[in-house]
């Protein structure tokens, strides 16, 4: 693992639950310190990451078990990291635990790393080998190092789980000998089977520790557990025709960069674009993005108010690309091309069905979005809308941009068969 994939790693303000301190009752046996309890490192804890997983999806004896098992199931992903030690000591042994409140819930599987989870490292990011980890890769797409940190780390020891087929469950890391090194960064996956009735997801997160020293060994956790509270997306949702909002974008001039470069951009992309969609009032666990290299496309959620959402989507992008952009050289920067369109559409087996999916994507590739972008090199996006949409939400919208502030085009692809009259925006700096 590349050491700016290590750095990748570490838990975001945003993916933030809580930081807690590691404490343990201490006396002056060499430790240092005064009696009573001691500070001995902290812990970031993340928030859960939660996703529905259909049965169709499970692994084939679960698969059996969900006929007749009037619930849903559930994948969950938890991380943690672990504060740096002052010199000399190291983490010998870490045991982090889950307490769900709904008592008869339980975890049917506990990944102890990757491969157990049906995950593969590609060479840019974890690939899926399975259909359930499908679903984990389609749903951590937002917190791309969560997933990085299930692949086998050498010379580290190898989780064991405990708990499973309970509402109590934890991953154990233990190295007696004092041979391996801990890492400081951790993932696992639990895969849970919740009662029909549960709406929301909550409970208590534990963090103990082992901490070696001057050839002592000394216990150290947190004081008090963690509390945590995740809502469920209706687990029919995704399957059924319904009409939505389709948005993709892709980035301009990717294929000229380096492999480094291309690397951070796409890293970059997928955490602008789920900044932008959270400040919309979408949360992560309520779409599915699908990665594209240099692009995403992603179907938002049935119900939404589209006239508040695409005008806080198109504020935060400009925000997000010019926080990016000023901290880039002129040949670093960020600039995109953005398509909006809404449809009847369903989920199938390999795609999403409906017209709107493959139109949003006829005018993020079509040659009025490039040339705009090509002619304003200032832009830091540029984004093209169908003229029903533009009539139905920009014109009436109560926030910028305003219909002013879009110019006419025509996205006339014969080969293709396609024409659609639209509207185009460009996203200036101000």
């Amino acid at each position: 693992m590349t050491t700016q994939r290590v750095r990748d790693l570490t838990i975001t303000d945003d993916e933030l639950l809580a930081h807690r301190d590691l404490t343990s009752p201490d006396e002056r046996d060499g430790w240092g310190g005064d009696p009573g309890r001691t500070v001995h490192g902290g812990v970031r804890c993340g928030r859960p990451l939660l996703y529905p997983v259909p049965p169709e999806d499970l692994p084939l004896p679960l698969r059996r078990r969900a006929r007749e098992f009037d619930g849903r199931y559930v994948g969950a992903l938890f991380a943690y990291d672990l504060d740096e030690l002052p010199a000399g000591r190291r983490y010998l042994g870490a045991r982090f635990d889950v307490t769900l409140d709904e008592r008869s819930a339980r975890a049917v599987h506990l990944a102890v790393d990757g491969d157990d989870l049906g995950l593969v490292s590609g060479a840019v990011e974890m690939e899926a080998a399975s259909a359930t980890a499908a679903r984990t890769v389609a749903a951590a797409r937002s917190r791309r190092g969560w997933l990085w940190r299930l692949a086998g780390r050498s010379g580290t020891p190898r989780a064991w789980p405990t708990g499973a087929q309970s509402p109590d469950f934890g991953w154990a890391y233990d190295d007696p000998g004092g041979d391996l090194l801990l890492p400081r960064a951790y993932a696992m996956h639990a895969l849970l089977e919740l009662p029909a009735r549960v709406t929301e997801v909550t409970g208590r997160l534990g963090v103990r520790v082992e901490i070696g020293a001057r050839g002592g060994r000394r216990p150290a956790g947190m004081q008090e557990s963690v509390r945590f509270a995740e809502p469920l997306t209706p687990a029919d949702v995704p399957r059924g025709a319904a009409v939505r909002l389709c948005m993709a974008a892709d980035v301009a001039g990717y294929s000229r960069r380096g492999n480094d470069a291309t690397e951070r951009i796409q890293r970059d992309l997928v955490a602008t674009l789920a900044r932008c969609r959270r400040a919309a009032g979408i949360p992560d666990r309520a779409v599915a993005p699908q990665p594209q290299g240099d692009g995403q496309f992603t179907v938002l959620p049935v119900g939404i108010d589209e006239s508040v959402v695409i005008p806080a989507l198109l504020r935060e992008l400009g925000r997000a690309l010019r926080d990016l952009n000023e901290r880039a050289g002129p040949d670093d920067r960020m600039r995109l091309r953005v398509a909006l369109h809404r449809g009847l559409i369903k989920e199938g087996d390999n795609g999403w069905i409906g017209a709107a999916p493959i139109a949003v994507h006829r005018i993020l590739d079509s040659p009025p979005l490039r040339r705009a972008l090509a002619d304003h090199p200032a832009a830091d996006y540029v984004l093209g809308v169908p003229d029903g949409l533009f009539r139905d939400v920009i014109v009436p919208a109560a926030e910028p941009p305003g219909p002013d502030e879009f110019a006419p085009m025509v996205v006339d692809l014969p080969e293709k068969g396609f024409v659609e009259h639209g509207w185009l925006h460009l996203g200036r700096r101000p």
